[in-house]
């Protein structure tokens, strides 16, 4: 009778174990395979482009047509990439000083739950080595890249996002050989007009009446 009943208890116990996940030999049970993340489909191929692509950005003023320097490949490549990707969409024009420029480029500003306070600080997670060139100047529609202050980024790295365009020369000139300029407005100054010239609420120059970019895209 006590050998039946050690064997009982030794069957419970086998029962138990498995239960558990042990196996007899010792080994680890198999675990279940990881969940496969995929990338969403990207809006263009980047590849197709050529050295100075341009772009469309359509926002809801209207459409500006824009082209990238093939002089700063490191900043065109990152805003080709950025728009396959589809990033800019949707995100707002967050700071707007007419007669100086319009700025745009925080993901943060997506984001209904976010507080406004933190517009201006947002980005992809990323810096751009800074690629300021001599040739390029802050005339009326020019694209510069966003960055933080000298003191807190003295290699003046560039925003991996934001980016500005400028609606007037004669107050940006001193932003020359400061900032990375690395595309210029071909077609829309009327659209940069239209944003640069909306009421604002300070003290961050932040549109009363919400500006979007509905996508950036190749020109067809």
């Amino acid at each position: 009778m006590k050998f039946r009943v050690l064997s009982i208890i030794a069957i419970a116990s086998l029962a138990l174990f498995a239960c558990k996940g042990g196996s007899k030999s010792g080994e680890a049970a198999p675990q279940p395979a990881p969940e496969v993340k995929t990338e969403p489909a990207l809006a263009f191929c980047p590849d197709s482009l050529g050295e100075e692509p341009v772009f469309d950005i359509v926002t809801t003023k209207g459409t500006i047509k824009i082209k990238l320097y093939k002089e700063t490949p490191l900043h065109r490549d990152n805003f080709v990439k950025l728009a396959s990707k589809r990033f800019y969409d949707n995100i707002l024009f967050h700071r707007v000083i007419k007669h100086f420029m319009i700025q745009v480029g925080d993901p943060f500003t997506k984001d209904a739950s976010k507080d406004p306070k933190l517009y201006g600080t947002g980005g992809p997670g990323y810096t751009v080595p800074a690629e300021i060139l001599p040739q390029f100047n802050h005339k009326k529609g020019a694209l510069a890249a966003a960055r933080k202050a000298d003191k807190a980024n003295p290699n003046r790295e560039s925003s991996g996002s934001q980016f500005y365009i400028v609606h007037d020369a004669g107050t940006c000139a001193q932003l020359d050989g400061q900032y990375t300029i690395f595309g210029e407005t071909l077609e829309g100054f009327e659209v940069i007009d239209a944003i640069a010239g909306v009421e604002v609420q300070q003290p961050k120059n932040l549109p009363l009446e919400p500006i979007k970019v509905i996508s950036i895209l190749p020109a067809q």
